[in-house]
């Protein structure tokens, strides 16, 4: 059985992670809750789902207006070309449904199958927003919290950086920059 909000709140407390969750309607796409985001204070995130054509899958979070080149990406990764994967692996891997894929998602992730895909721009945002496992609500944690739930949930992080010039392939940033 997938982690819930109650499970993913218990999980942030027993790691001393301070979080605060703003109830909303859903929203699917980083466009359609362009007015919830702009109460919020912090950087808001975008979470793509992505399997390689060797079955390789991925979970990355970069901040909301952020760019990817997914044809670029694999180079960067190392990995087979990507795309999105679908909605029933999702559901299976990470116990969530489209539109509400989500960095706290990795908690459902027990076998490690998933690489976890960090925009470093987000890093530099304070606080960072998730939803909770469903996409009717907002969870601000600190950049800080968000390194240490990954780890906690057994996924490091690679950093990528996004902000590239335009045109330039995205660069690997190594963990602890």
């Amino acid at each position: 059985m997938p982690a819930d909000r109650t499970s993913l709140f218990a999980f942030l407390d027993h790691l001393g992670i301070l979080h605060q969750t703003t109830e909303h309607r859903p929203i699917f796409t980083v466009e359609e809750g362009a007015d919830i985001k702009a109460t919020l204070p912090g950087g808001h995130s975008k979470n793509l789902f992505l399997k390689d054509k060797k079955g390789k899958l991925f979970l990355l979070s970069a901040l909301g207006d952020t760019k990817i080149a997914l044809n670029q990406l694999h180079k960067v990764l190392g990995c087979a070309r990507l795309s999105f994967g679908k909605a029933e692996l999702m559901e299976q891997v990470l116990g969530v449904t489209p539109g509400s894929v989500t960095a706290f998602s990795l908690l459902n992730d027990q076998a490690g199958q998933v690489t976890f895909v960090l925009d470093a721009s987000l890093l530099a945002c304070d606080p960072v927003n998730f939803h909770p496992l469903k996409n009717d609500a907002t969870t601000a944690i600190s950049a800080d919290d968000l390194l240490k739930f990954a780890r906690a949930s057994g996924h490091e992080p690679l950093f990528v950086n996004f902000a590239a010039e335009e045109g330039e392939p995205t660069t690997l940033v190594l963990p602890g920059n």
